[in-house]
């Protein structure tokens, strides 16, 4: 491997590993794909250089070789002309504030463009050595990122797959103990059912370890084979709950049934008190729990569940006879790990931090914008057995690219499948990938891209650290910008108010017209600036501000939002009668606001923006 044994780490520059707002490094990227390009034509060139060519210059000079190139190039035209006048400018540093989405790593973009010649399939190292063994390389930096000491991971296509494979590790672990009962009731010998559908996660797979013999067997039996589904119980998540766990939950054959909110707090993170006693009252019944999802950063507003209160209240039900597994739905938040973490990858002290983001260069400013709840979060991720983490979110990976990290590699015998003409069982390579994972055929592009970005970039404060805390100081730069922030239409006010504070760098708010606390018509007035501000109205490029937005409603949050609205003078009687609340929502990835000078440039030119925006709503209700 050849690399700069010169350079440090406490001088990597962020502005170098982006294309830049303005194509500022657009021909850095272009001098770098063509290196990257001219190797590759190189590499076929010299692959047997006996063998003739197959497009002869006779075919290159031919009309109908000339006329196919020119048919191309016009698709080509078009192609261009339609994702330049129809994309939305997720790189724009201070323009846009809506969706997960920001401007990309160069060595990621670079990586993919590249290993895109090759065309790799990490289903089967045959047809990807290189690539596979990148996936697998990334999969290690993802437990090793969660803090798992026997962990492993790998890349899936989206968060939604990795929490549908959260939950397949899930029923089937949780379903061993009573196909271990079917096979040879001597391995759980005395055990009851209540006592088989508690038992640990170490606990099953010690066993299974200790009878490898029979482990198809046992399998064949499991939940794999469609049996004691009925006995795994309840999935519990929080309010705050991404789509995809319902997805899951019909097509694993859990079942909706199964699925119960957990109500959220007025932070929107989830309630430990309902939560435990939600569980309570299962096991009053002897329903048993097979899983409880922690959030760490919601889609919607970026909360922070309290997973070292969820591990806390597991470790006390365990003395109690009460056992669930524990999933860390961190498809948004996971890289925000990477902060916390010294260079050696070691969870750095609370109390440590601000030197450490000092001596780093993590926050442009000598604060510390992680706060105790959030550190506390972070530093219980060992304590779930898996954990979903999105590259193509907070790592700032080219789409499709998910992951998931599992906290102890032998549970991934419970979800495998060998297909022979595809890998071997007990093959000597060095990674084995499509044995143990939900897809099959996958790019090998999207683990070159990953691979590329993490080893530009540690997994720890010298490298993802410092992109991840440009983010949240650019959000907090956002946030304090929000508040306070009050506009004239004609004789009317418009207040601005921020949700709430924080967790990690989404920032919610609404606006409202001073002295009208009629929910449903502030829900209109947003939803309406909603449109002004998104693909709705006008041109996307010529919009000066973009951001997106959702609803908080009371079949999916119940009255969490109410304290919220009540604030700004909503009754109870007016948050009954809208049944919700419309805020606009800002995912503040972009890698630059987080500089005052750029900030403060901005910051003029989005008021003036939200200004003309209020204007011509008022102005169409005329």
């Amino acid at each position: 491997m050849y690399r700069n044994t010169s350079f440090s780490a406490k001088d990597t520059d962020l502005s170098a590993l982006f294309i830049g707002d303005k194509a500022e490094n657009g021909q850095l990227y272009k001098d770098l794909l063509g290196k990257l390009v001219d190797e590759h034509l190189g590499w076929r060139q010299n692959y047997m250089p006996q063998d003739k060519p197959m497009i002869s210059a006779e075919q290159q000079t031919s009309p109908e070789f000339r006329g196919t190139v020119n048919n191309m190039k016009d698709v080509l035209d078009e192609l261009s002309s339609r994702l330049r006048s129809q994309s939305v400018p997720w790189h724009n540093a201070g323009r846009y504030w809506g969706h997960m989405n920001s401007e990309t790593l160069m060595p990621a973009i670079l990586a993919y463009n590249y290993a895109m010649l090759w065309n790799g399939n990490n289903v089967a190292y045959e047809s990807s050595p290189a690539t596979s063994q990148m996936e697998e390389e990334v999969g290690l930096e993802f437990a090793t990122l969660m803090g798992y000491t026997n962990g492993w991971g790998h890349i899936v296509a989206d968060g939604s797959l990795a929490n549908l494979e959260g939950l397949w590790y899930a029923r089937n672990i949780k379903s061993l103990p009573f196909a271990m009962k079917a096979v040879d009731p001597t391995i759980v010998a005395g055990k009851t059912d209540w006592e088989l559908s508690n038992m640990s996660t170490k606990e099953i797979m010690d066993l299974v370890e200790a009878n490898g013999d029979k482990i198809d067997e046992i399998k064949a039996k499991s939940a794999r084979g469609g049996k004691d589904l009925d006995k795994l119980g309840k999935w519990l998540v929080p309010q705050t709950k991404h789509y995809s766990w319902l997805k899951a939950a019909d097509i694993i054959g859990v079942g909706l049934d199964q699925v119960i909110p957990v109500p959220v707090d007025s932070n929107y993170r989830m309630d430990i008190n309902e939560l435990e006693k939600i569980i309570r009252e299962l096991a009053s019944t002897e329903t048993p729990i097979l899983g409880v999802v922690g959030v760490v950063g919601s889609t919607e507003e970026g909360a922070v569940d309290g997973i070292n209160e969820i591990a806390e209240l597991r470790n006390k039900l365990v003395k109690e006879g009460i056992y669930f597994y524990f999933h860390i739905d961190a498809a948004y938040g996971g890289y925000g790990r990477a902060i916390l973490l010294d260079e050696d990858n070691k969870l750095m002290p609370y109390e440590d931090l601000q030197s450490k983001f000092a001596e780093y260069n993590v926050f442009t400013e000598e604060e510390n914008l992680i706060s105790e709840h959030t550190y506390k979060a972070y530093a219980a991720f060992p304590e779930a057995e898996s954990v979903t983490i999105d590259p193509h979110k907070m790592g700032y990976i080219p789409y499709s690219a998910g992951g998931i990290a599992i906290q102890d590699i032998r549970m991934r015998d419970v979800i495998s499948y060998f297909a022979t003409y595809v890998f071997e069982k007990g093959a000597d390579i060095p990674a084995l990938l499509g044995a143990y994972i939900l897809e099959g055929s996958k790019a090998g592009a999207t683990a070159a891209s990953v691979w590329a970005a993490h080893k530009t970039l540690p997994l720890n404060v010298t490298g993802y650290g410092k992109l991840v805390g440009a983010s949240i100081e650019g959000a907090r730069r956002f946030y304090n910008f929000l508040s306070g922030l009050e506009f004239k239409v004609g004789d009317k006010t418009i207040e601005v108010h921020p949700l709430t504070d924080p967790d990690f760098n989404m920032v919610d708010y609404v606006f409202q017209e001073k002295g009208n606390n009629n929910l449903v018509e502030m829900n209109e007035l947003n939803h309406e600036f909603y449109n002004q501000a998104s693909y709705v109205t006008g041109s996307i490029y010529g919009n000066e501000y973009l951001t997106s937005h959702t609803d908080f409603a009371i079949p999916d949050y119940g009255n969490s939002p109410f304290k919220f609205v009540n604030n700004l003078g909503v009754t109870e009687e007016g948050w009954k009668e809208a049944g919700k609340v419309t805020v606009l929502r800002a995912a503040v990835m972009t890698p630059y606001m987080n500089k005052a000078e750029n900030f403060d440039y901005f910051a003029p030119k989005i008021k003036q923006a939200m200004q003309e925006k209020l204007e011509a709503i008022y102005e169409d209700r005329k």
